[in-house]
């Protein structure tokens, strides 16, 4: 039988795959040898199996996670076809968003170096035109989101658990003292930083009970952002709407280790869980950032209940072409509802705006 058969280095060889590779898709049942000497240990392939190996190949250059290859490697070609088709959109997606978050970036560090470069000259006065709304949805038995938009703070918190509600509605009174403080564009983060700080040691400890919090915090130009958990904050520019936090959620782990994809993160059983919270006995590590604001741009903080049914092409359209906050987040929550509002929906939006 050995005879019939190619050693390791053989089908490494003719199937472009790595001696490396070949024992890491044994292990993981994506490709095993026919044959493994008792003795030796030693690996022994099928020409016929070559056609499989360079799929995977193939597909390795694509990019593709290896749960999803040993998927496609069971389909029939035509099913096969179609499933990297799909993929290779969901990847061209993917780098799109990619290529907008690297236009944020760019667009964020100019606004900085030209701040820090520019003569000294008086900065136009800014405030910010605020609503927010809350929503039980269409399945929750309570509400459990919490938000808030005040002159200078807007936040959003997402309480889960038997006590979800009140630790949110806590979340967010805790931020509520920052607008009455005169606070520089230095004190943002730390400001924000101690005040939920208080908020996540007054979570409850018992019950598995928490709340996600994501905050803007203004001070003339600069604003400052908190975030911890996955509810999201969004701004919208003349360069388009980008996201700019990143979920500390398990599935967004996944997909960042290249394990899951986006579409299947929509349905993977695992998408309510959090690796960060305001949680009693968790640790606290939220994200902090200061953000350079300008007139006419939107902020929108929004609890998964929005985020996770509203496609972000429609919250562009709603942000771009609402006349109003108000109208903005009266918007957002009826889409929601017309997709179903499977959980509850926390908005708030800002227009940043110059001073009469």
């Amino acid at each position: 039988m050995d005879g019939e058969l190619l050693t390791i280095g053989a089908f490494a060889r003719a199937s472009r795959l790595s001696p490396k590779a070949l024992r890491l898709y044994d292990e993981l049942g994506l490709l095993p040898p026919v044959h493994v000497d008792p003795h030796s240990g030693y690996r022994h392939y099928a020409p016929a199996q070559l056609e499989r190996a360079r799929l995977v190949a193939w597909l390795r250059r694509l990019g593709m996670p290896l749960a999803r290859i040993r998927e496609v490697c069971e389909l029939a070609p035509g099913a096969a076809a179609r499933a990297v088709a799909a993929y290779w959109a969901q990847a061209e997606a993917d780098v799109a968003a990619r290529r907008d978050l690297a236009a944020f970036l760019v667009d964020q560090l100019e606004r900085e170096n030209t701040a820090m470069t520019a003569p000294e000259t008086p900065s136009t006065p800014l405030t910010m035109r605020v609503a927010a709304l809350t929503d039980r949805g269409l399945v929750r038995p309570a509400n459990q989101d919490a938000a808030y938009a005040g002159s200078r703070l807007l936040a959003v918190a997402d309480g889960y658990g038997p006590r979800g509600g009140p630790a949110a509605t806590a979340a967010v009174e805790a931020l509520k003292v920052l607008e009455d403080q005169d606070l520089t564009s230095a004190d943002l983060p730390a400001a924000l930083e101690e005040a939920a700080r208080r908020a996540h040691r007054a979570a409850p400890s018992a019950e598995a009970s928490g709340s996600t919090l994501t905050a803007l915090l203004r001070s003339g130009s600069r604003l400052g952002l908190l975030h911890i958990g996955d509810s999201r904050a969004y701004v919208l520019r003349d360069s388009g709407l980008f996201c700019v936090t990143h979920d500390h959620s398990v599935v967004q782990s996944l997909i960042d280790e290249g394990r899951l994809t986006p579409e299947e993160a929509a349905s993977h059983p695992q998408r309510a869980l959090l690796l960060r919270s305001l949680e009693g006995g968790a640790d606290f590590a939220p994200d902090l950032q200061l953000l350079e604001a300008h007139p006419g741009e939107r902020y929108l903080l929004c609890t998964d209940g929005l985020a996770g049914v509203v496609p972000t092409e429609t919250i562009q359209e709603v942000l771009a072409g609402a006349a109003t906050p108000q109208q903005a987040v009266a918007e957002l929550v009826r889409h929601a509802h017309e997709a179903g509002a499977p959980d509850n929906v926390g908005c708030a939006v800002g227009e940043v705006a110059a001073a009469a």
